[in-house]
């Protein structure tokens, strides 16, 4: 992976709907940010989201996903080192373009951490 020693400062995303990583719970992403919930990981369903955050890229290698060859690099958790998915560089076919810059989020390496409705009223 090409991460520095540095200790990073950890994003918090203001949303109260946001996902955490399972391991630490670091935020990762906010729900404004999937594209889609139809995608595959490595591990079952995935998320394809534009934006995340407290993530390092790893090193750029050529990948055979289910549509086709694309140059990806996993994505790891600043804080945990846990792999949460991989980041699209590049697509070699048409179709498939609109992934570019764009990130795969396994949904089993994140946690859906929604607050609280606060008008919720106690008994």
């Amino acid at each position: 992976m090409n991460m520095d020693n540095k200790k990073r400062h950890r994003v918090y995303i203001n949303s109260d709907k946001l996902f955490t990583c399972n391991s630490c719970h670091c935020h990762v992403l906010d729900q404004s940010s999937i594209i889609s919930r139809t995608f595959q990981g490595r591990n079952g369903p995935a998320y394809l989201v534009t934006n995340v955050v407290n993530v390092s890229v790893g090193t750029k290698e050529e990948r055979m996903l289910m549509t086709g060859i694309h140059t990806v690099a996993d994505i790891v958790c600043n804080h945990c080192q846990i792999k949460l998915g991989w980041r699209y560089l590049r697509a070699l076919e048409k179709p498939q373009k609109y992934k570019e810059g764009k990130y795969i989020v396994e949904k089993s390496r994140v946690t859906k951490d929604f607050s609280w409705d606060d008008d919720i009223s106690s008994s």
